[in-house]
């Protein structure tokens, strides 16, 4: 709950920072970038896009021109007639010019009259007006031109709910009137740029002048082949004609969902359509069929660099300006205008995928998950926009990238100030204690480690060594000190090797315990093992302990399974991880009965039927201890598997149950076989006194008077 309530608090916190940034469109920079990938990945032609041809001025056009007539830019507008005539002849739906004729021809009024006359006479034809919040001439309409005639329902009221800045124009400049009055539709070409890098990702559908709707050069193109009184449309987000509807804005822009490449829609050079409407004309051949314009809305514009119409847009920095307008043209036409979001969906994904970062991360214990998380978690923003965009959804990026990759480092940093000092610290406060692996698997769950126990199946391992006292009597206090140690540091990392836990030492005795922190299964098995092992390791070094002493270091060690209490018993500030219960006492008894039996290595019958036959041993018998009045049979390990033990243990144990069974004669016969070994010995003794006293009972139970 504590992670799950910080994860909480890590995403409100970086949710809002980063949706602040995003409303202050300081994130612009970084999500402009993300647009262009997600057009490139997604650009393709529409239903729509084979409809709308491209009649360029470009630079071959340019030159073509005054190579063959002398003609130096700007051309005489006579030039233009050709091209209106050939679409017409082709069948085009509309002629839309993004060539800005303000200025009298240099050629003189006929020149004029010439082009106003094409014009008349050709497809229905759109010009274009410049509308501006400073520039132009006009602060209300010339009465040579007029404004569209369709009808307009709800722009009022739409117009109330909006930012004027980019919609209402208080100046404009028209056409001449040679143009302007023989176009069936002025259209306004003002671009609209991002303030930020000045690139067109959006533009104006319309804009208002003198009370008047402007529609775009694009949309006009559209708006002048229609016959009648067409409607439009207002509503709160978007104008609809028909069954088409344009998403727009607070300030009247809608998203470009771009095609493709500045060449994915169809591009004529302008000295091709003149020559082949010339060609036509003296009945010639044309190089190009005028059918290619057939049913179709032919733009014009200029791509020559020597002109100044190219314009930064996402598919290209230099972009013809025509091109935008064809854009609109042809998303209107595909109805698959791009759409924003509603920004209270992109609020909600924002704080759910911050708090699904913070939280995952929470929930990780290593840096390599936490890595993992970042890997897989942090790219989700970018393939939801990029899905989103494929379904005709702008989708906000960076914001929730943003978002997201705060609200991860968080979750890291709080991991790191909370659960990091925490491993730190059971790190070091175990690291003499366990093995590095059982504190890897605490550090999974330090829960385990707070004040408290439970009641638990452990294997308890109590060794120490014979006659330690009067060793140390005769050594001073460093000799002492460096033996205890390095004796201590070799049983330990048994101890540890084994995956047991270190309960304490008392003096030169080792305390310690399997199953606990950790479950495992084999731990009566693991206890001895560690008991063979530390038997063996001090006889390696039993000549160097008897040079630094002058006496023989022997251990005793007892080992028992049962049910204790373990945990960390103690204060709330200071508490050791231990053990209490019988099973725990019984293990220092059966160290303390080796003596009585001459053994070094004694373990309970629980510990070796847990064990299985996974270590050679035998049956020492059944013993009381002091303080317990059940009795406890106990076995001796007697070496590794394959290794030939000092007695037959078949033989051994049948002599034992010859015991139980009072047969005290043959007992000894098989008893006195073995004079080397201690056990037997014991064993012999005892029935020597019940053979010599008949009248003595005995149950096989040897019953210990000291601990």
């Amino acid at each position: 709950m504590k992670k799950f309530l910080s994860a909480v608090l890590i995403s409100v916190v970086f949710s809002g920072l980063s949706l602040w940034a995003w409303d202050r469109g300081w994130l612009n920079r970084w999500e402009y970038p993300t647009w262009t990938w997600r057009i490139f990945y997604h650009a393709r032609p529409s239903v729509a896009t084979d409809q709308i041809k491209i009649i360029m001025i470009d630079e071959m056009s340019i030159d073509w021109m005054e190579a063959e007539s002398g003609l130096s830019w700007p051309w005489p507008r006579e030039v233009y007639g050709p091209i209106i005539e050939f679409c017409l002849r082709g069948g085009a739906r509309a002629v839309a010019f993004d060539m800005y004729y303000r200025d009298h021809s240099r050629y003189g009024v006929h020149d004029d009259e010439l082009f106003g006359e094409a014009i008349r006479n050709g497809p229905p034809f759109v010009g274009a007006a410049f509308l501006s919040e400073h520039i132009g001439l006009h602060t209300r309409w010339p009465d040579y031109v007029k404004p569209w005639g369709g009808r307009l329902e709800g722009l009022e009221s739409w117009l109330a709910g909006i930012d004027p800045t980019e919609v209402i124009m208080p100046r404009a400049s028209f056409p001449i009137p040679a143009v302007a009055t023989n176009s069936t539709l002025i259209a306004d070409v003002r671009g609209t740029p991002d303030p930020e890098d000045g690139v067109i990702r959006r533009s104006n559908v319309f804009r208002m002048f003198d009370g008047q709707f402007v529609p775009s050069l694009g949309f006009a193109a559209y708006l002048a082949e229609q016959r009648g009184s067409p409607r439009i449309e207002f509503r709160t987000d978007r104008i609809v004609m028909g069954r088409r509807a344009i998403p727009v804005d607070e300030k009247g822009r809608t998203l470009l969902r771009y095609r493709g490449p500045p060449d994915t829609h169809a591009r004529y050079s302008a000295a091709q359509v003149i020559q082949s409407e010339l060609r036509i004309r003296e009945g010639r051949k044309p190089e190009l069929s005028p059918v290619v314009f057939n049913n179709a809305y032919v733009l014009l514009g200029a791509s020559a660099v020597g002109l100044l119409d190219l314009r930064p847009t996402p598919i290209s920095d230099v972009t013809p300006g025509v091109l935008v307008h064809a854009t609109i043209l042809d998303n209107f036409l595909a109805n698959d205008f791009m759409w924003e979001v509603d920004p209270r969906m992109v609020m909600s994904f924002t704080l759910v995928f911050a708090f699904i970062g913070a939280w995952l991360v929470r929930l990780t214990r290593k840096a390599w998950q936490s890595v993992v998380c970042f890997v897989l978690i942090l790219p989700i923003p970018v393939w939801v926009a990029f899905i989103a965009y494929d379904w005709g959804f702008w989708w906000p990026m960076m914001v929730q990238v943003l978002a997201l990759g705060l609200s991860m480092i968080g979750g890291v940093v709080v991991n790191y100030a909370t659960e990091g000092r925490q491993k730190a610290f059971i790190k070091s406060a175990f690291k003499h204690y366990l093995s590095p692996t059982v504190i890897e698997k605490i550090l999974e769950d330090p829960n385990r480690l707070t004040l408290g126990g439970e009641r638990r199946e452990l294997s308890i391992f109590f060794s120490d060594l014979q006659g330690f006292s009067s060793i140390s009597e005769k050594l001073d206090p460093q000799a002492l000190t460096q033996l205890l140690n390095d004796y201590l540091s070799d049983m330990t990392d048994i101890v540890l090797e084994e995956g047991g836990t270190l309960d304490k030492y008392e003096g030169d005795a080792i305390i310690a315990f399997w199953n606990a922190p950790l479950e495992q299964e084999d731990h009566a098995l693991r206890a001895c093992r560690t008991a063979l092992r530390c038997q063996r390791k001090l006889a390696e070094r039993r000549a160097e302990f008897k040079e630094r002493t002058g006496a023989e270091l022997r251990m005793r060690i007892g080992v028992n399974t049962g049910e204790v209490v373990v945990g960390n018993l103690g204060s709330r500030d200071r508490f050791d991880y231990t053990v209490l219960g019988d099973a725990a006492n019984l293990a220092a008894r059966l160290e303390g009965a080796n003596k009585q039996f001459g053994t070094y290595t004694m373990v309970a019958g629980s510990t070796w039927e847990k064990a299985g036959e996974a270590l050679p041993g035998r049956a020492i018998g059944r013993i009381r201890v002091v303080g317990r009045e059940t009795p406890v049979r106990v076995y001796e390990i007697l070496g590794e598997p394959g290794e030939a033990t000092p007695v037959p243990v078949d033989a051994f144990e049948g002599a034992v149950r010859l015991c139980e069974e009072k047969k005290w004669k043959e007992a000894l016969e098989q008893f006195e076989q073995w004079k080397d070994d201690p056990v037997s010995r014991k064993y012999a003794e005892r029935c020597r006194a019940l053979l010599a006293e008949p009248g003595e009972t005995w149950d096989a139970v040897w019953s210990l008077t000291e601990k």
